[in-house]
Order: C-alpha cells, then sequence, then structure tokens
C-alpha cells in the first residue's frame, strides 16, 4: 500500500541529527509548510513540499489544511491497573497529603490489592479503554510500567497484558520496586531479595528496562542501586523515580549507573541537573503529576534546557498522581509551568522521548526510513495544541501508516 499525504498547513518532521536534541535544537521543528509525504508499506519513502511530490500509484490522504506531526511518544505510563483512587482525590481535595494517605494504606498499596484480586481479562478490559484515550490524544508509542502486582505472579500478569495494548506501539518496563507491598511491611530488605533473585530473571524475558521507585522512603539510594545494578546484569536498561517527593539522591544515582532516563526531578538541584548532564542522562519530566497532586513544585526545565540536557515530557498516566493520558495537556502544562515553548515541547515528547526508550532510529520524526507513525491534528499551527488545552486535538492518527484512529468514526 503506497499513501501521499497532501494538504498539511504544517508538517512537522523533526528532521534533523540522528540523537536526541538538546539546548536551541528543542525548537528545531524543521517544519514545512504545505507539506507532503509519502509512504510505502508503513514505511516513509519521501517528505517534501507538495509541488514535488510523487502521487503515481499513490492513494490520497487530503489533510485538510490541518497540522501533520510525529505520534507522540509518552515515554512514562503506568497503565496496567484495577480499579481507580477518586476517593484519595477527594481526599486530597480536603486536605491530605499524598504521603498521609499512602502512610494510611492508600496509595499505591490500595491499587495493588484491587489488581491482585482482578484477572488478566479484566485488566486487559480496562487497559483497553486507557489505549482508545491515548490514541485519542494523539499518542501512538507508550512505555508502560509494571508495578502494581509486588509478587512475582503479579508483576508477571502485568508484564503480559502491556504485551496486548494493540494498536500502540509498547515499550515494557518492570517496575517490581515500586513500593513494598502489604505482607513485607517492616521487611523491606526481603521483599528486595524477591525482587532481585526472583522477579527480575523472569521479568527480564519481557521487559526492556527496569525502574524503581527512589525515594527516602520508599526505596532510597542504596536499595535502588542494589534493583539496578541487579537489573543492568540481566540486559536491561535502567529508569527511575528520582527526587520526586523529596531530594534524596536520586539524579546522582542515575549519573553514576548511566541510567537512560530519570524521571519526575521535581526536587533536583543544580548539581543533581550538573551530574547528569556529564552522565548523558536523559530527564524525563512528568508536570501532570505535578498538577494532579496539587503541588507548585514542577522540575526546572529551563535550566536544564541551560545545561544541554535532551529533556523529555510524558503523562506518567497512573491511577493515583496523574489520572491523564492527554500528551496535549502536558504540553500546556510545560508552557505555562515550565516554561518551555511549544516547540520545546513537541520536540520532547516526540523525538526526544523516542531516543529515550532507545527507538528514536525507527519513529519520533517523519523522515524516509522511519516507521509512518504519525498524527493530523485539528489544528492549522502547531503551537495550538499547547495553546487549547482540555481538548482532543487528534483528528486522524496512523500507526505503520495505518489508521487507527478517527475523530470521525469515535463520534
Amino acid at each position: 500500500m503506497t499513501r501521499v499525504i497532501l494538504g498539511c498547513s504544517e508538517l512537522l518532521t523533526l528532521a534533523g541529527p540522528m540523537r536526541p536534541r538538546a539546548g536551541e535544537e528543542l525548537r528545531e521543528l524543521a517544519i514545512i509548510r504545505d507539506g507532503a509525504m509519502r509512504i510505502h508499506d508503513g514505511v516513509i519513502e519521501w517528505v517534501g513540499a507538495r509541488r514535488d511530490a510523487d502521487t503515481s500509484g499513490a492513494e490520497i490522504l487530503d489533510a485538510g489544511g490541518r497540522v501533520v506531526m510525529p505520534g507522540f511518544v509518552d515515554a512514562h505510563t503506568h497503565p496496567v491497573f484495577a480499579g481507580n483512587r477518586a476517593d484519595e482525590f477527594e481526599m486530597r481535595a480536603e486536605g491530605a497529603t499524598y504521603q498521609e494517605i499512602a502512610a494510611a494504606g492508600g496509595g499505591i498499596r490500595s491499587t495493588v490489592r484491587k489488581t491482585r484480586a482482578a484477572g488478566e481479562y479484566e485488566l486487559r478490559a480496562a487497559a483497553s479503554r486507557y489505549v482508545e484515550w491515548f490514541l485519542r490524544n494523539g499518542t501512538t508509542t507508550i512505555e508502560a510500567k509494571s508495578g502494581y502486582g509486588l509478587s512475582l505472579q503479579d508483576e508477571l500478569k502485568l508484564l503480559s497484558v502491556t504485551q496486548t495494548l494493540t494498536p500502540l506501539r509498547v515499550v515494557p518496563t518492570f517496575l517490581g520496586a515500586h513500593e513494598v507491598p502489604d505482607e513485607y511491611r517492616g521487611r523491606r530488605g526481603e521483599y528486595l531479595d524477591l525482587v532481585i533473585h526472583e522477579m527480575l530473571p523472569r521479568a527480564a524475558e519481557i521487559a526492556r528496562f527496569c525502574d524503581v521507585f527512589c525515594e527516602p522512603r520508599v526505596f532510597p539510594v542504596e536499595d535502588a542501586r542494589r534493583v539496578l545494578q541487579a537489573a543492568r546484569a540481566r540486559g536491561l536498561g535502567l529508569r527511575m523515580h528520582a527526587d520526586q517527593l523529596e531530594s534524596g539522591g536520586g539524579a546522582h544515582l542515575a549519573a553514576e549507573l548511566g541510567a537512560a532516563t530519570a524521571d519526575h526531578l521535581e526536587h533536583t538541584d543544580a548539581s543533581g541537573i550538573a551530574a547528569l548532564e556529564r552522565a548523558g542522562v536523559q530527564p524525563v519530566l512528568l508536570p501532570g503529576a505535578v498538577y494532579a497532586l496539587g503541588s507548585r513544585r514542577y522540575p526546572d526545565a529551563r535550566a536544564m534546557i541551560a545545561a544541554r540536557l535532551a529533556v523529555v515530557i510524558a503523562t506518567d498516566f497512573n491511577p493515583g498522581s496523574s489520572p491523564t493520558p492527554s500528551m496535549p495537556m502536558i504540553l500546556s502544562l510545560a508552557a505555562t509551568q515550565m516554561k518551555m515553548t511549544p516547540a520545546e515541547a513537541i520536540t520532547a515528547s516526540t523525538i526526544n522521548a523516542a531516543f529515550s526508550l532507545g527507538l528514536g532510529r525507527e519513529i519520533g520524526s517523519l523522515e524516509p526510513g522511519k516507521r509512518a507513525d504519525f498524527v493530523i491534528h485539528d489544528c492549522a499551527d502547531h503551537r495550538e495544541l499547547a495553546y487549547f488545552f482540555g481538548i482532543e486535538p487528534a483528528y486522524e492518527v496512523y500507526i505503520a501508516g495505518e489508521r487507527v484512529y478517527s475523530k470521525h468514526s469515535a463520534a
């Protein structure tokens, strides 16, 4: 099948160096106005001006004067879980903190209890609903973490479900060190032994990365180091929840171990930023979690960009601290709360996010030889994606050149 896309008000190619973008490069979207793109068998053959397009033997797809760009790559999500935590949302609205709720048995452990009780069919049904939400917001690839099972059987159940989240491209991550489950309270060391010696060997058969919630009151640096070193020995890439709730040395550990990413970083200081820069670790910033928890402490994106870090932004979709699959909403928060420009936010959620997952040579930009994962957005100017918020701008979504979502069919 050959298709040619015409009628693009702006074709955001993000063509450029085959590496993550840093500094001023974050603003360079390589836009072709009145652009066109030719696709054959799910792969991009040619990109350029409409006047130069070869339409011979091709099905014509008219974007209707809309923005066409790569699909969002959401590099931090927790999409497989049972139930929700709307009750805790109400408690936070009445003044309770995330830490207080967790200490009382809520938070992650609350979702763990519900998820353990759910069967694989029930989890697939719930996750399928969330897959549609991602598509409606223009996301074509997600990193999908486990972490709501916290036992060998249940973590494998979650990783198994991540493999069924079609048509999204999914990168599975093992997050057994997300919290200490109820039955191991007060015996964190024993739980870590379970994670390292029993869960990791099996999880490594499915997952591409290992993550750990590195916080002084959850898994402090010494514990996180044990898990991540064991994961690396199993051939897994390393990701980290770091410095989210307080400054606990997470950024420095990510730099020490050469992790692919350090995520959250709300409390990371200048020395942590410098360490990440020296080690080439990509920061994954999650403003949706700051917003949903009612905090005002957003990560210092401008300092990270000034330090030439290849910044990524993601939703952190999860039932507790960031229940949103909307990357356009994250673009808006990045602009209004972290003072990133719309162009910087788009780069951070496409090509930089793709490189953070090891997929930068396959997806994240619209260039010949790459997979044709792209979105037609119902706007004429890319800045509208961050400017208008609380809407679903995706008009049509394509993965490997095939339409997987249309606003017409959804209606």
